[in-house]
């Protein structure tokens, strides 16, 4: 199975439904460590995104991924929304066609950097990126082990969602939650969880 242009137009409206699904949580989450608006900032911009997809004639998963990447970066607030943006926005620059699951891995390992790059976070820092980290690993090495994307994406959602439940015991370094110091602790990450929630969407739509 390759990632195509239709793949990517189901991931992205899967993990639109699943943060809609989620968005309480997401808020209640937000509420205890930041601002408490993850979730519906999250929601505001998916919903943005399928207006946008509505009246796309994508001509390959890149255009598909581009195009919610600067939809998230127009309409979500907060600094979810420039991460998620250009995370998308660098999987849509290194997916221009169809790709076999290595191309895939590629493509998030570029979107992990444009994470990065933005926030300055590192792995412990209790952030997207201690999800979205080891799920790239965990899609890499499935990979490596001769998986098919289906499997893969399955080993990177499991892997996302062990990371963001593994930021319950750290001291937030990044965001609004670093101004908590240690009250910070004994919290799931907001963004790690809903990092989660779009790895699980890509889960779900390759093994469907």
């Amino acid at each position: 199975m390759d990632f195509d242009t239709r793949l990517a137009e189901a991931w992205v409206r899967a993990a639109a439904a699943a943060v809609g699904e989620e968005q309480e949580r997401l808020t209640e989450l937000d509420s205890a460590i930041g601002d408490g608006d993850h979730g519906s900032n999250m929601q505001r911009g998916f919903t943005a995104v399928l207006a946008a997809l509505d009246g796309l004639d994508p001509a390959g998963p890149g255009a598909v991924l581009t195009r919610t990447g600067t939809t998230l970066i127009s309409k979500v607030g907060g600094a979810a929304g420039p991460l998620y943006g250009k995370a998308f926005r660098a999987l849509g620059a290194a997916l221009p066609g169809p790709a076999d699951p290595a191309g895939v891995g590629d493509a998030l390992a570029a979107g992990l950097q444009a994470v990065r790059d933005l926030g300055k976070a590192e792995p412990g820092d209790k952030t997207i990126v201690d999800a979205y980290t080891p799920a790239l690993a965990a899609f890499r090495a499935a990979v490596a082990a001769g998986a098919d994307l289906p499997r893969a994406a399955a080993a990177a959602a499991d892997a996302a969602e062990q990371g963001a439940r593994d930021t319950v015991p750290l001291q937030a370094r990044k965001g609004r939650a670093s101004y908590l110091g240690p009250r910070s602790v004994g919290h799931q990450d907001p963004g790690a969880t809903s990092t989660a929630l779009l790895f699980r969407a890509l889960a779900d739509v390759t093994a469907s």
